[in-house]
């Protein structure tokens, strides 16, 4: 698998490529800090590149007119935009643009590998604070938006680590609260899965793409 991280900030990029790395065992990560090295690099390895990870805010040009020019030359690369800003408005534009997934950069990194499964395995990934927007309709996201339950970060969160098997007490320890805090978030992400246990809750949340 091969990956392009567009994003102006080594340490950004290396950062990436430890998660990405994650994901498989014949990972290659290419890095482009700016948009000429972008789309050269699009070019160069267009019939072997899985995704397409880029900054909004790179130096001297908007991100989306970046995503514009790489879909001009290459109408079936996928994606994904990367963001310090997670605002719906600029969520929903991406998305409608054609980008296969909005990953904040605030987003833990057990949420961002979770988020590329998903992508990877076709999804369209939406962080939980668009989720039911109104007018949000993108085709292929895996129906996410009409499926997927309207989860908190912190909720979202958990979830991932429910899908993981994991117990209340090593999530609690994992993300540093409570173990009753967790115990109130698995019973709201019940609520909002519409399930009666545990078992059920990680079931749906692979389904979800969230595990």
């Amino acid at each position: 698998m091969k990956f392009l991280v567009v994003d102006d900030h080594a340490l950004v990029r290396e950062g990436l490529r430890h998660t990405l790395e994650l994901l498989a065992n014949d990972v290659t990560v290419f890095g482009a800090a700016n948009a000429n090295d972008a789309y050269a690099l699009a070019d160069q390895y267009i019939d072997d590149l899985s995704l397409v990870l880029l900054d909004l805010n790179l130096p001297g040009i908007d991100g989306h007119a970046v995503m514009r020019e790489l879909h001009r030359r290459h109408a079936n690369l996928p994606v994904a935009i990367l963001s310090a800003s997670d605002d719906t408005v600029g969520v929903v534009s991406a998305l409608k643009m054609g980008a296969v997934g909005f990953i904040p950069k605030s987003s833990t990194h057990e949420i961002t590998l979770q988020a590329l499964r998903l992508i990877l395995s076709g999804g369209v990934y939406i962080p939980p604070q668009a989720l039911g927007l109104a007018g949000l309709d993108i085709s292929g996201a895996a129906s996410a938006s009409a499926v997927k339950p309207a989860l908190t970060a912190r909720q979202t969160e958990v979830l991932c680590l429910i899908a993981l098997g994991k117990p209340n007490k090593i999530i609690a320890d994992e993300l540093k609260i409570t173990e009753a805090t967790v115990k109130t978030h698995v019973t709201d992400i019940m609520r909002a899965l519409k399930v009666t246990n545990r078992a059920q809750a990680g079931v749906a949340a692979r389904r979800l793409g969230f595990g």
